[in-house]
């Protein structure tokens, strides 16, 4: 469920039965807008009730959705990673240089460097014809020195060159990345939740 304080958006998995989706449905047509975004769902308990029914519930999340705004450019720490400087990612962020090898179009990736290699990368989560949304991974050592915020706002400013709207979520609980977000000025749109 995505809320948002003009409305709300859901989405379920293919694999779900019929019955379960008009149920859980209901529930989601019944959750009014919020006028406050870090509160749970009014409906959390009973959609909790419906999906422990066929399977437990392995994972939950909930977290604030954050624009990206235009204002934000790529500092100089930033790198954008391209074919020609992939070999940055060999050696901490293998699989990410592997899809760069593959010539797949996974959307701008940047990274900040330290001592000839990436430390902390921002890449596309997900990605549509119109939207991405930040994945950031930052070496644990290279923790709390700016570097995921230079990661992301690279990767905000390759994004909106190729007309996409960059976009960022993370935790409630996770107060660095939520840290991220205030210094680059995000704007709070929304929140999401996902249960499996």
């Amino acid at each position: 469920m995505g809320r948002t304080l003009e409305g709300n958006v859901w989405h379920f998995r293919y694999d779900l039965p019929d019955d379960l989706i008009r149920d859980l449905e209901f529930l989601c047509r019944s959750e009014p807008v919020a006028s406050d975004l870090v509160r749970p769902p009014s409906v959390t308990a009973a959609i909790r009730a419906k999906l422990r029914g066929p399977a437990p519930i392995l994972r939950e999340e909930r977290g604030p959705a954050y624009l990206i705004p235009e204002s934000v450019r790529a500092p100089k720490g930033s790198v954008l990673i391209t074919k020609g400087n992939a070999h940055l990612l060999q050696d901490e962020f293998p699989w990410m240089l592997q899809l760069i090898l593959d010539d797949l179009d996974i959307g701008p990736i940047t990274a900040v460097v330290f001592e000839g290699a990436a430390v902390s990368i921002c890449h596309c989560a997900r990605l549509s014809p119109s939207a991405a949304e930040a994945g950031v991974k930052t070496l644990p050592a290279m923790k709390g020195k700016g570097y995921a915020t230079a990661a992301v706002a690279g990767w905000a400013a390759a994004s909106r060159e190729r007309g996409l709207l960059p976009l960022y979520s993370t935790s409630w609980d996770n107060i660095a990345s939520q840290g991220v977000a205030r210094k680059l000025g995000m704007m709070l749109y929304g929140e999401d939740w996902s249960i499996e």
